[in-house]
């Protein structure tokens, strides 16, 4: 039996796709000029299907396939209200298996689809945040571990010049602290070529002073000190005079630029050439007349000058305890020490401070000598090195180069031995008043190595600037260390500058404003701020 199939008038539109615009007597029930599905250009297509959205409410039609939802489109406004929902009925998914479902992320990604932006923008702002934190503790590490952690530069910190930059400086050369840790050159022993001065006794009960028996800090008002920088200096011109040498600093300014790769704060030191002669000199209150605290620290000081926990005026506090310190640690009995000449700076009859001057001379090549004035304050007795206890871990690093800088001065003067005196405010709020709290004794030679000071790459920084400026013309030039950057500055400057500059001294003790009575004597001596180390540096008889 051989089956048929009719398939049925198929009606042909000439004008178009879709069916004819005339009725058609195939579809009776279908309305003259109107679309299957009503839309107009304003609305919206609807979509095929959509897997986004379930519909579970059981009274709308209890016999549905739950799964035929991704189809059902009657409660779409995009589609007439007159199709009915039955009219589907007929319709299966040839796959009606929910898509699987992702086992990773929270929830609510599957459940809050119309969020979904809103919580991606809230997750790459999180990832970006915490990208910017990774990078600041990267920062922090850096500057933590450069230069082995001896050019520490705590954050966010804003130094400014030791010198204002006038632009009519010409800037000849840049040299960065790299270069310098490379840098190594040995001297033979120096000469002594005059002893000037006077020197006291070291009174060796401080040795067994410790914060449970503290000395209060005297002051030394009828006792005068000198910082006279080098041109200034009469033995010097003497000396210079003599063509003792080619080169002729100070102490000071020597351990400046030996343990320069060590500073943070900028300083600045002016070179004179005259002649085939090289003078290191100082500016009139200069940032080297006075002591840096906490200069290696991370931890940030108040940037208010006037503040008395400020880098500026702990500079000036570190300088006077370091004038009383010295003067307070000696037998005053009238017996000293006397040498070939008086002190060069001191008028007859007037009472200077315990201190000896030793202008030495070291040979840097076959015709180039360096002659240098360097300090020692005070005489000892012949004994073994009294290192009871050890500078504490924290003291070395806050202040790196000040033990540094007092180490190479040591050095230079060939000291046997330096007292290093921890003193401290009788109150935090009491910048005027202090403690000794311990003294302890190093030989100089044993404490460099203790904290990693090579003696070779000093003279090696020194030979290297001493050649540098061995090439400059005649004139007056300035070598600054930059406020910000590890690295020094070659200016050249006018044969006028530096001397009409008007320099703000600090006050005398005097003159300084004291705390209220109840805050200078309320306060205990642990509780201070900050501790400072004094030096001493002696000799041995």
């Amino acid at each position: 039996m051989v089956g048929g199939f009719e398939v049925g008038a198929v009606p042909f539109n000439p004008d178009g796709w879709g069916p004819p615009e005339s009725a058609s007597p195939h579809l009776p029930n279908h309305p003259i000029n109107v679309p299957f599905a009503p839309f107009s250009r304003s609305d919206k297509l609807g979509r095929i299907a959509d897997w986004t959205r379930t519909y579970n409410n059981p009274s709308r039609n209890p016999l549905r396939n739950p799964s035929d939802s991704v189809f059902d489109f009657t409660g779409d406004d995009s589609f007439g209200a007159g199709i009915a929902a039955d009219e589907d009925s007929s319709f299966r998914l040839v796959d009606g298996k929910p898509p699987p479902r992702p086992k990773f992320g929270p929830k609510w990604r599957f459940q809050q689809q119309r969020q979904l932006p809103q919580r991606r923008d809230e997750e790459v702002e999180a990832r970006k945040r915490e990208a910017e934190k990774e990078r600041a503790r990267r920062d922090r590490l850096y500057n933590l571990n450069r230069s082995g952690g001896n050019n520490q530069r705590r954050e966010a910190a804003v130094f400014k010049s030791s010198v204002d930059i006038q632009p009519e400086w010409n800037m000849l050369d840049q040299i960065p602290f790299s270069t310098f840790s490379k840098l190594s050159f040995s001297v033979p022993e120096p000469e002594d070529l005059l002893l000037c001065g006077a020197l006291e006794f070291y009174d060796r009960s401080y040795d067994r002073v410790t914060p449970k028996n503290e000395r209060r800090l005297e002051r030394f008002k009828n006792r005068n000190f000198f910082k006279v920088t080098t041109t200034d200096d009469p033995v010097i011109r003497r000396l210079a005079n003599e063509d003792k040498a080619t080169v002729f600093a100070t102490d000071s300014i020597l351990s400046t630029l030996m343990c320069a790769p060590r500073s943070v704060y900028s300083w600045d030191i002016v070179i004179q050439r005259v002649g085939n002669k090289l003078f290191f000199d100082k500016r009139d209150g200069s940032q080297l007349d006075l002591l840096s605290v906490h200069e290696t620290s991370q931890e940030p000081l108040p940037e208010a000058k006037e503040d008395i926990n400020s880098a500026y005026s702990l500079s000036v506090e570190a300088a006077y305890i370091n004038q009383n310190f010295s003067q307070q640690v000696l037998i005053r009995d009238g017996n000293k020490v006397t040498f070939e000449e008086p002190n060069p700076f001191a008028n007859e009859g007037e009472e200077v401070a315990s201190v000896a001057y030793r202008y030495r001379r070291w040979k840097l090549d076959d015709d180039m000598y360096l002659v240098a004035r360097c300090e020692v304050q005070s005489v000892v007795e012949a004994e073994v090195g009294d290192q009871r206890g050890a500078v504490l871990a924290t003291e070395l690093k806050n202040n790196a180069n000040k033990l540094a800088k007092w180490t190479a001065q040591a050095l230079l003067a060939s000291a046997d031995l330096m007292k290093l005196g921890y003193v401290s405010r009788v109150h935090p709020r009491d910048h005027f008043n202090h403690v000794i709290l311990a003294v302890v004794g190093y030989k100089p030679r044993e404490f460099a190595a203790q904290i990693n000071l090579n003696t070779t790459n000093m003279w090696g920084i020194i030979k290297s600037i001493v050649d540098l400026c061995m090439k400059l013309n005649e004139g007056k030039y300035v070598l600054v260390k930059d406020p910000s950057k590890p690295q020094v500055r070659i200016y050249e400057v006018p044969a006028d500058a530096f001397e009409n500059d008007y320099v703000e001294e600090p006050l005398p003790e005097d003159e300084q404003v004291q705390p209220p009575a109840e805050e200078a004597n309320g306060g205990e001596a642990n509780a201070a701020i900050t501790d400072v180390e004094e030096k001493e540096v002696t000799a041995e008889a």
